[in-house]
């Protein structure tokens, strides 16, 4: 694969059109991220579905949005739309941290640079295409747009903002993962229809008068509180999500209108999940999972990641509360066949650099693979955001045979030597009795041979916090649970003679945890003998529970009042925990429990470790350290369109 020919990539400048033989383009596509032709990369992804359908389409990668906007001029006027896609990860969440400051480098940019993107490239781009060609019809996709479809919270700007086409000025987002829609829009622009006339697309989002939504109010559109009144009551908003998290999970979900600015949000309901057949067809589209030739000899951080793994199906019924996956892709699970994900792993084989190892097959969480409800006339009218959440689903079948026959077919490809899980594991799945034998017995060979064959030295999992009430609020199991992973993972280990560990991730600031929680959390892995290196400060993202939980003050799904940690102070005294193992923070930590009346939690964090008391530190020099970069939020899974 070492062949870089130019055409072998979607173009991206004029001489690269021309060497195609074309004049004209059907799409052209603005990315906020290095151009990587990969199946996880979304831009790459809806380009070549769009080339797949006999058009024309170019990708113009990090267009400098200084100066005279040459970059947005030089492919000139597309004959259907310019599409948007501001990159796979949120924007603002890319560039900064829960603390506000700046992130050491940007993973989808080349080397790492800050400088290739701005704030709110879906805002940005879009402006300065509705500048140059007032009349092209402009389209956002992506996860900024998509998680800004209605009105939403921006923790960047501690405001509540409409939704994204108002501050645009684009005509229309494609929410979601965004083929179907992607492939129909490019159909009826096609046929002649201008960008005013469609409204009847599955998945997109416009904004029109009242007197030009189709067909009216309709009996069974869900009419949100208004965006003033939002701004007028928490409350309001609260409830509003509560509704846009529900029919993002319905297999037949309503409309959803919004007023705002004396306009209405029109937000169309989400086509069915995709079939295999369908998930397959796109993931053997040409891709040559490569950066495209310009970036040679540059750094991509995102694609170093995943350059050797394998996607292996799409959506996650896990409902996590601080998760956009559901809003995103949705809570059913669409699974590749094993030819598809075969003749992929061959791909993947044949790639100059490749060693022998596959760093991960997976994908929203690592073993969903296969499991569907047994009887889907349930699936159709159940109104759950988690399929496992607070108690995992009667229909659901928990069945890991298909996933561990997947392994094992992967790992006899020629040329592979071992295949990795780098994906989270949810252990409630293998933990859960199911009343069947077989489903229990395959649980049980699924946890061997995960452990025994398939981790890198190091397993991720995600108990994200040990306090029930945390846990509930987040919508993860107690932790009991993980403990109960932990101790087969220890015992198989011991037995097998291996050396791995566990690497567990937790949050600390979630909405509804206290300094108490967090203090409880370090005893906890203390007794457990970790010290926690992958962590996070919980940071509002839009279009979540916990965000929403965040910003309004209320659980959506039952209006309690809910606390949080609001202020840099705040969350800097709930951070400063997962560190007490580090001398510098014995002092504050100390003081931090007596003020809260739990000096008897001194002993079991400090126990063995001498009673000499350190020299307070000062408060600079603790904030910079407890405020040091975090690393992004993790992702749930790839290929975010």
């Amino acid at each position: 694969m070492s062949d870089f020919k130019l055409t072998r990539w979607l173009p991206t400048t004029k001489k690269e059109v021309e060497l195609r033989g074309w004049d004209t383009l059907d799409v052209i596509m603005f990315s906020g991220d290095a151009y990587v032709d990969h199946p996880s990369f979304g831009a790459a992804v809806i380009a070549r579905v769009i080339e797949s359908k006999g058009l024309r389409v170019a990708i113009v990668p990090q267009p400098d949005w200084h100066g005279d906007y040459r970059d947005f001029k030089k492919l000139g006027r597309p004959r259907l739309f310019f599409a948007v896609a501001p990159g796979c990860m949120d924007s603002m969440v890319n560039k900064y941290t829960a603390a506000r400051r700046l992130r050491s480098e940007d993973a989808y940019s080349a080397d790492g640079r800050h400088d290739l993107r701005p704030e709110y490239p879906s805002i940005v781009y879009s402006k300065i295409l509705r500048e140059l060609y007032p009349d092209v019809p402009i389209i956002l996709g992506g996860i900024e747009a998509s998680m800004r479809r209605l009105t939403h919270y921006d923790y960047w700007q501690d405001e509540l903002k409409r939704c994204i086409l108002f501050d645009s000025s684009a005509d229309m987002i494609i929410y979601g993962m965004g083929e179907k829609s992607t492939i129909e829009l490019s159909k009826k622009l096609s046929q002649g229809k201008s960008i005013k006339q469609i409204r009847d697309i599955p998945q997109t989002v416009f904004l029109c008068s009242k007197e030009e939504i189709p067909g009216g109010i309709a009996q069974d559109d869900i009419l949100l509180h208004s965006h003033e009144d939002c701004l007028k009551s928490k409350k309001n908003q609260a409830e509003n999500f509560h509704h846009i998290e529900q029919e993002s999970n319905l297999i037949n979900a309503h409309r959803i209108l919004q007023e705002a600015s004396g306009k209405f949000v029109v937000v169309n309901p989400p086509y069915p999940p995709m079939t295999t057949s369908e998930l397959d067809s796109i993931s053997d589209l040409p891709f040559t999972r490569l950066p495209h030739p310009k970036y040679k000899n540059k750094r991509i951080a995102a694609y170093e990641m995943i350059r050797h793994s394998v996607n292996i199906h799409r959506g996650c019924f896990g409902g996590c509360a601080f998760c956009t996956i559901s809003a995103h892709q949705g809570k059913f699970v669409t699974s590749r066949s094993k030819e598809s994900i075969l003749k992929e792993v061959e791909k993947v084989t044949q790639m100059d650099d490749f060693k022998g190892y596959i760093s991960d097959v997976g994908g929203p969480s690592a073993n969903m693979y296969g499991m569907k409800g047994k009887d889907f006339k349930a699936c159709q009218k159940c109104k759950r955001s988690s399929c496992i959440y607070p108690k995992i689903c009667l229909n659901l079948k928990v069945d890991h045979s298909k996933l561990l026959d997947i392994y094992r077919a992967i790992d006899k490809v020629p040329k592979v030597k071992k295949s990795f899980i780098g994906s989270g594991i949810r252990y409630d799945l293998l933990l859960y009795d199911t009343k069947d034998k077989r489903l229990n017995a395959s649980s049980k060979e699924y946890i061997k041979e995960l452990i025994c064959k398939h981790v890198s030295g190091r397993l991720k999992v995600a108990p994200e916090h040990t306090s029930s009430k945390v846990l509930s609020l987040m919508r993860k199991p107690d932790f009991s649970l993980f403990e109960e992973f932990k101790q087969i993972f220890d015992k198989i280990n011991s037995l097998e003679g291996l050396n791995q560990q566990i690497v567990p991730y937790f949050i600390s600031s979630h909405p509804g945890c206290s300094l108490e929680d967090m203090a409880e959390l370090a005893v906890k892995t203390k007794t457990l003998d970790f010290h926690l290196e992958q962590i996070q400060d919980f940071t509002p993202t839009p279009m979540t529970l916990s965000t929403e939980m965040w910003y309004t003050g209320y659980n959506p799904e039952t209006m309690e009042k809910i606390p949080s940690a609001r202020t840099q102070k705040e969350k800097q005294a709930q951070r400063m925990f997962f560190f007490w193992y580090k001398k510098e923070y014995r002092r504050d930590i100390e003081r931090e429990l007596q003020r809260i009346g739990r000096k008897d939690l001194l002993k079991k964090l400090f126990q063995n470790i001498g009673d000499t008391l350190y020299a307070p530190i000062k408060n600079e020099s603790y904030r910079k350290d407890i405020d040091r970069e975090e690393k992004p939020p993790r992702k749930r899974g790839r290929h975010r369109n």
